[in-house]
């Protein structure tokens, strides 16, 4: 089998992150799950949001049949070429190489190299079904650009593992500012498959990035607090980019940020909202699983949010990043100079 090569990055992305250690992977879940969707505390407000949104139109078949089929078609060279044992990176105690980000296409082969037509069409059909319709499409995919991949096609993907009977699999789809999963939950008490990572090369407080909308609706919790409540949320410094992104911070240092259980009902309500946001680009059973790995880590009152900026001097519209954190949790958005997004849930052991 060949080895991951490595991907080539953007100025000033991480090229492949590997997801924190500092919590178990199914210590990291359960801390976050207990805030989840209508449990205690605030958390009916999450349930409702979640409750409102229409479900959106998605692909017909489950994505994982649509990774089947694509390994019945694969030639002895292409699983050569993309095909790799469950456990690899693992033989010497190292993190599983499908569980890391990657800022390419993780085995350094794009899809218009390695894939036919045929075979890219289905590749494409696998990755809309992971997603909650057309719009998420449009927007994961930055309106078509897919930002320095230049095109789906320069985008790839890894299988790990066989998804032709039971055993475990996971197909990872990656490129320029993206990575994501499909896994068919072999990856116990992970949602999304193992850590996430999206992005686009443009100003995060631009109405021409993609994903500027989630920026906005965080905004929209910062301008609800209260005087003693900012001075809680905003933190000058850094959380970190890349693999920094995925150490737990607020959870290590709770006084830092605000926390969900110190908010009152209406901001409760916000926050629920800005969750709704962020998980609403993917399908529904993604969505669900987040909500209850949160559940079953201590629930929404147990995250805390926090807003951070390089100096005290900077105004509270230029974030350079937010961050919303809980056990088990992390969402870490930078905001500038272009957005990075690293997320990771996880159930606790």
């Amino acid at each position: 089998m060949n080895s991951p090569s490595v991907p080539q990055p953007c100025p000033d992305c991480s090229e492949v992150v590997t997801p924190t250690n500092a919590l178990g992977r199914r210590s990291f879940i359960r801390a976050v799950a207990g805030g989840a969707v209508g449990v205690v505390g605030g958390s009916s407000l999450l349930s409702t949001a979640l409750a409102a949104a229409p479900e959106k139109p998605r692909a017909a078949k489950p994505a994982e049949g649509l990774v089947r089929e694509l390994f019945a078609t694969l030639t002895p060279e292409q699983k050569q070429a993309m095909v790799l044992p469950w456990a690899h990176g693992t033989e010497k105690g190292g993190t599983p190489t499908r569980l890391k980000t990657h800022n390419a296409a993780p085995l350094g082969k794009k899809l218009g190299e390695q894939f036919t037509k045929a075979q890219q069409d289905l590749i494409q059909t696998t990755f809309k079904a992971i997603l909650s319709g057309e719009e998420s499409y449009d927007r994961i995919s930055r309106k078509g650009t897919w930002d320095s991949s230049g095109s789906f096609a320069g985008n790839g993907v890894a299988i790990f593992g066989d998804p032709s009977g039971k055993d475990p699999f996971s197909w990872v789809f990656a490129g320029h500012h993206l990575t994501l999963r499909c896994d068919g939950n072999s990856q116990p008490n992970a949602a999304f498959g193992g850590p996430m990572y999206y992005g686009h090369a443009a100003n995060g407080h631009s109405e021409t990035n993609v994903y500027n909308y989630q920026t906005k609706h965080v905004q929209s919790v910062f301008d609800m607090l209260n005087e003693q409540q900012r001075k809680q949320a905003v933190v000058v410094g850094d959380p970190g980019d890349g693999a920094a992104a995925l150490k737990p911070r607020l959870v290590q240092q709770p006084q830092l940020g605000v926390g969900y259980g110190d908010l009152d009902e209406s901001q409760r309500g916000l926050v629920a909202g800005v969750m709704r946001t962020l998980i609403s680009p993917f399908r529904k059973e993604d969505g669900d699983e987040v909500m209850q790995l949160i559940k079953a880590n201590g629930g929404m009152e147990k995250l805390r949010l926090a807003f951070y900026k390089e100096n005290a001097e900077k105004g509270n519209d230029r974030w350079d990043y937010w961050r919303l954190e809980g056990p088990g949790f992390v969402w870490n958005y930078r905001v500038l100079p272009h957005v990075h997004c690293f997320v990771n849930i996880v159930g606790q052991a």
